[in-house]
């Protein structure tokens, strides 16, 4: 499988490059910052060097060509509103666009498990901007053509992967709940890949008891 990832220089994406790698699979790693091409390389991945926040949707299909499989896992960080919407919303509204103009059918979003409205914090909440881009960036995968799946980790950690994990009914349980290790949320991206039962659905975890291969299996909403 050829795997184009978007984020390519994120703790999770740094750990799902790696496990494709080691199974043989083709990894290409999109990152913004030259400096960061030998990390990402050292993973087995390619580094491709392309800034998705000033890309348009003709750059990023280019970059997609080929490619079986694109992953989401940017994002802009926080901090300042208006960048938060150019890449958490709008840039990755225009990957799912390039994603369908290069051909690309299948795409995974890595999200959270209260990007819902019903959840949305208010406006004056520093954390809305970026609760309110991805939510967009979701509706928009949700209408597309493309064959996706939308996974909802919640409180990502640093904690060793255990790979398990408890699909959630509840995704607003709480942090101490919802807690998630990023390689929990790799083992998750490379489970949905290979397992076309997840495309249409959006599926929320944290860290649990049910192995990862079955736990996304178990839960998800069309």
């Amino acid at each position: 499988m050829k795997v184009t990832i978007i984020g390519g220089h994120g703790k999770v994406a740094i750990l799902t490059a790696e496990l494709l790698a080691q199974r043989g699979d083709s990894v290409t790693s999109i990152i913004r910052n030259p400096a960061q091409v030998a990390a990402v390389e050292s993973t087995g991945a390619s580094a491709l060097v392309l800034s998705v926040e000033s890309a348009s949707t003709e750059d990023m299909a280019a970059a997609f060509a080929g490619s079986d499989a694109i992953v989401w896992s940017a994002g802009a960080g926080g901090g300042i509103p208006e960048r938060t919407y150019a890449v958490d919303r709008d840039a990755a509204i225009r990957s799912m666009d390039a994603a369908e103009k290069a051909g690309v059918k299948r795409y995974v979003m890595v999200s959270f498990a209260t990007a819902s409205p019903q959840f949305l914090v208010p406006e004056d909440d520093s954390f809305f901007p970026y609760m309110d881009a991805k939510i967009a960036a979701d509706q928009y995968l949700r209408a597309s053509a493309l064959d996706f799946t939308i996974l909802g980790p919640g409180l990502l950690t640093l904690d060793a992967p255990t790979g398990l994990l408890n699909p959630s009914s509840d995704p607003a349980a709480g942090p101490e709940a919802s807690k998630t290790s990023r390689g929990n949320v790799a083992l998750s991206i490379i489970a949905t890949l290979d397992q076309p039962a997840t495309i249409g659905k959006t599926i929320n975890y944290s860290d649990g008891q049910l192995p990862v291969a079955e736990a996304i299996l178990t839960d998800g909403d069309k």
